[in-house]
């Protein structure tokens, strides 16, 4: 239940009234009701506590929805949903037909931009910005919060360059928790850091704003110029370098303790009064006032359900004790490192998820996490492949979407020996439409030069590692699902795999299932369904998209008539349609059925719920099966 003030509070108008005091309770209690939703409803926690002042501040400060308020890393959002209007319903947050996750545009009116991807914030609201200017509406304010290492990606820097030299109303708050998902990397993190730890700079800053402000009157109007050169003198002297976001022609203000409302209300305030591009520095604590949360802040992200008491993570089902494809991804590729020395290892800010850390202990030289930078990801492989190393590129389905363009020109036209490790391919469940990874078939099958395959099960992601890994003739890419549990008994000796070979995984007369990847596990329970129905299909594990197995597929549409294809990816542009373009091209007219992802954004909800709902989980496809004539 929420607390006393938190229950009053509907809107952000409701803010208004209270007093400091007020403030200091609310954060207490809309921290606390967070954690006791979050515990039981499982979503992202840290990012969220971390922002608690912040996000009461913003609202107390700044009038929304009338003022534009964009949520980089849209994670953080959740107090934000809670103090406009979405209290009640909160416990819905990532469930099926429940609010999302993210911001979203469609969801309310508060929500000024939709996110779910890091770094887009500053762009969005300068392009506000511009049009508010434009339609003559000077007074509204125009603020992006980005945190949670969304600064290390190029197009945050893009954003501050194009703003830098517009006079439009835009704040830039720099979230600085030093952490994103894993802990923060890269230069630019560093020199956060040097402004957050700089003794020197925070004592001279304080003292130079604290006398001179007083001053400011006696001085006359060139004070504030005055205070700026001398706080500069002093940030380049102690800091050995010029202000980053200064040199960008943004107003820099901090660091400001992002736990103190009061000072966090007064900055902000100050803040509204100064035109054109400024930039608010905050120091948070991600996880802020859940100890565990606070200690290990990677763990708690988003750490499913967990002891609201003790903060023990619970195992919700019992298939979480079984190895899973980012486990047995892990073991492998560190094992082929032993072999092969010159394989390398990169992730765009997502070791632990992408389970790399045990290849980062034992090979701390050859794993590079590069921040949240998937286009230089990607390009930076495309050197390490061009100078004689085996780089094994890991980015989850979704977000290789940010890299097409130098898959395409610095990889694939280059025709360099990348191996792409697509992880969290297909539906994803909580994080909806904004991390679904149902695309990457459909655009990687457009890219010639690209070899494309996905696992069915444990031993054969070992294989397809191993092929990769042996592989000289250009890129190529495995994906892989989240989370799925695979076998007790997944290692296994490797076996090169021929590539553009698939295999029939089981023998029958009426009806022809081709799968690729783990969607082949639904058509072998669908197998069972069809039994009990007189109904013997054949499935074919295509294993390979591109290229695909046409001696296999000649086979296949010379013996049956009615065909089922099968796919954790959008229908359009995947297996099915490459199948059909197949039978075109050689003058088979077979019924061809495409089952996946339908032409539309698939929204947030239990996975195994909206692969029902796409229709090729096991049920799904027996219906196909029974009801649409295939017998």
């Amino acid at each position: 239940m929420p607390g006393k003030i938190l229950s009053n509070i509907n809107s952000p108008s409701d803010l208004k009234s209270l007093s400091q005091e007020d403030l200091l309770q609310l954060a207490d209690e809309l921290r606390a009701f967070i954690l006791d939703v979050v515990s039981v409803h499982p979503g992202h926690l840290g990012s969220s506590l971390g922002v608690v002042e912040l996000t009461i501040a913003l609202h107390y400060v700044f009038n929304t929805p009338f003022d534009k308020l964009i949520w980089d890393v849209g994670h953080q959002a959740y107090g934000h949903k809670i103090l406009t209007g979405r209290r009640d319903v909160f416990h819905t947050n990532r469930t099926l037909d429940g609010i999302s996750g993210f911001p979203k545009i469609s969801e309310s009116v508060y929500d000024a931009f939709g996110t779910g991807h890091s770094s887009t914030s500053i762009s969005a609201a300068l392009g506000m910005a511009v049009a508010s200017k434009k339609k003559g509406i000077l007074n509204r304010q125009h603020i992006a919060v980005i945190g949670d290492g969304a600064m290390t990606g190029g197009m945050a820097l893009e954003g501050l360059n194009n703003a830098g030299v517009s006079d439009s109303n835009i704040i830039v708050i720099l979230n600085d928790n030093g952490i994103s998902i894993d802990k923060s990397v890269g230069a630019l993190s560093n020199y956060l850091l040097n402004f957050t730890t700089s003794p020197g700079y925070n004592k001279f800053k304080n003292k130079i704003w604290n006398t001179l402000g007083k001053a400011g009157k006696k001085l006359g109007p060139n004070s504030q110029k005055l205070i700026q050169s001398i706080e500069g003198a002093i940030k380049t002297s102690i800091l050995k370098s010029s202000n980053l976001f200064e040199a960008m022609n943004f107003r820099y203000f901090g660091p400001v303790d992002g736990h103190d409302i009061e000072k966090l209300v007064k900055v902000l305030s100050d803040l509204k009064n100064i035109k054109g591009p400024k930039l608010l520095h905050v120091i948070t604590k991600k996880g802020k006032g859940f100890e565990k949360a606070e200690k290990e802040q990677t763990a708690y992200h988003a750490p499913g359900k967990f002891n609201r008491e003790t903060g023990e993570i619970e195992i919700v089902d019992s298939k979480n004790t079984l190895p899973t494809y980012q486990f047995v991804f892990g073991e492998t590729i560190t094992e082929l490192a032993r072999k092969n020395e010159n394989i390398m290892a990169i992730t765009p800010a997502m070791p632990t998820g992408s389970a790399l850390i045990k290849m980062m202990k034992e090979f701390p030289d050859r794993v590079f996490d590069v921040g949240i930078s998937e286009q230089h990801a990607v390009t930076f492989a495309a050197g390490l492949a061009l100078d004689g190393m085996k780089p094994f590129c890991t980015i989850y389905s979704t977000f290789l979407q940010r890299a097409y363009d130098q898959l395409i020109h610095d990889v694939a036209i280059q025709n360099l020996n990348v191996v792409f490790c697509i992880d969290r391919a297909g539906l994803v469940g909580g994080d909806g439409s904004t991390h679904h990874g149902v695309f990457d078939l459909a655009y990687l099958n457009l890219v010639p030069n690209m070899v494309v395959a996905a696992p069915l099960n444990d031993h054969e992601m070992r294989n397809l590692l191993y092929t990769a890994a042996l592989y000289e003739d250009g890129p190529i890419a495995i994906r892989y699902p989240r989370g799925e549990a695979v076998s007790d008994d997944w290692k296994s000796d490797f076996k090169k795999i021929e590539i553009g070979n698939g295999e029939q995984i089981l023998e029958g007369e009426d009806i022809a299932i081709l799968c690729i990847g783990h969607t082949g596990n639904y058509a072998l329970e669908a197998a069972k369904i069809l039994k009990k129905e007189n109904i013997n299909p054949a499935i074919f594990n295509m294993r390979f998209l591109k290229h695909l197995d046409e001696k296999l597929l000649h086979n296949v549409f010379k013996n049956y008539k009615k065909i089922i294809c099968v796919e954790d990816g959008t229908i359009k542009g995947g297996l099915g349609s490459s199948v059909v373009d197949f039978a075109r091209e050689n003058n088979y007219d077979n019924h061809i059925k495409k089952l996946g992802i339908p032409d539309k954004f698939v929204e947030h909800g239990d996975k195994n719920k909206l692969v029902e709902i796409c229709g090729f989980d096991a049920n799904g496809i027996a219906k196909n099966c029974i009801f649409a004539g295939y017998r």
